[in-house]
């Protein structure tokens, strides 16, 4: 059943990449997205957060098609997209943007910026050139950037700068989900507040919707709505922020914002206890994924794998012990 006012709807979504030897021979599958739903609702930002390799990435690429999903739903504003191609589902995916996490390595080092941010334009619709520029200059405006940057090349602006442009190639298209893939990372604090203030702004102005991939949770907890956490391609916890950041369930999450830093510099150690390195993603341990890490780990938890389930507040863990 479809949910009431969500843009975008997963169901059970998987990406798998063959695995081969050195002969060349297929031997398996990594399954990098591992059976993911979930719901954004129109004008939300949602955070999906864990560490390196949980998927998150892969996630977001496979929503807009970079990657094909090898099983399961995506439906976006009422469409299903999941199993089409890029080609077949690029008049839907207009309004379906993806913001790469370096903007300037995905910026064209030959074209100036004004002929990259008006390329969209030119594939995509029938808009003479007057009006392409016309509209060129309107979105560099809105990201507070002056016209002379029309001139100049990705190399010869900063990180903040890039990032500015990255959005306002992905606003060219008027799209309505934009996924946003480590937006702040290699930033400077005072850029990274800059450069969220510009994200929140233009969610306003433009009436956008985020998914905001992230691993840096002080950010996210600054600018979502509520909170997708990922471990090994699965998502093991969602919920409001506040609530997550209140009191997490699953004990990933908990460890997870154990290790955020507080004001002032201190680090939150009492009850950081997460060890070592994830398990391969090509030889997962069986039960609960996360049972070699967890002091919790009972023998249920080997044997048996807990299901993503709804909790009394209206929150989803996957833990055989939450709630």
């Amino acid at each position: 059943m479809s949910d009431v006012g969500a843009i975008l709807e997963l169901r059970a979504v998987e990406t798998r990449f063959p695995l081969r030897n050195a002969w060349g021979r297929h031997t398996g599958w990594l399954r990098a997205v591992a059976g993911v739903s979930l719901s954004v609702a129109r004008g939300e930002i949602l955070g999906v957060v864990g560490e390196s390799g949980c998927g998150k990435t892969t996630l977001g690429k496979t929503i807009t098609g970079i990657h094909r999903a090898s099983a399961g739903s995506i439906r976006f504003e009422g469409n299903e997209i999941g199993s089409l191609s890029p080609a077949e589902g690029r008049a839907l995916r207009r309004r379906l943007q993806y913001c790469y996490q370096d903007p300037g390595a995905s910026l064209d080092p030959h074209w100036k910026i004004g002929r990259a941010l008006e390329e969209p334009l030119v594939i995509h619709t029938n808009m003479v050139a007057t009006e392409r520029r016309a509209r060129v200059r309107e979105v560099l405006a809105a990201v507070g950037l002056p016209e002379t940057h029309l001139e100049l090349y990705a190399h010869e602006i900063s990180g903040g700068q890039q990032r500015r442009v990255g959005l306002a190639r992905i606003l060219m298209l008027r799209p309505s989900l934009v996924i946003l893939d480590e937006p702040t990372s290699g930033l400077d604090v005072s850029v990274q507040a800059t450069v969220l203030r510009l994200f929140l702004d233009s969610r306003e102005r433009f009436d956008l919707t985020y998914l905001f991939i992230s691993h840096d949770l002080a950010v996210v907890r600054l600018i979502s709505h509520r909170i997708a956490v990922m471990y090994l391609g699965k998502v093991v916890e969602t919920g409001a922020t506040e609530d997550v950041f209140a009191a997490p369930l699953h004990p990933y999450t908990q460890s997870l914002l154990a290790a955020v830093p507080v004001v002032g510099g201190a680090r939150v150690t009492e009850n950081f206890w997460l060890e070592g390195e994830p398990p391969s993603p090509t030889n997962l341990p069986s039960g609960c994924h996360f049972r070699t890490r967890c002091p919790r780990a009972e023998a249920r938890c080997a044997a048996e794998e807990p299901a993503l389930r709804a909790l009394a507040d209206g929150r989803m863990a996957a833990c055989h012990f939450a709630g």
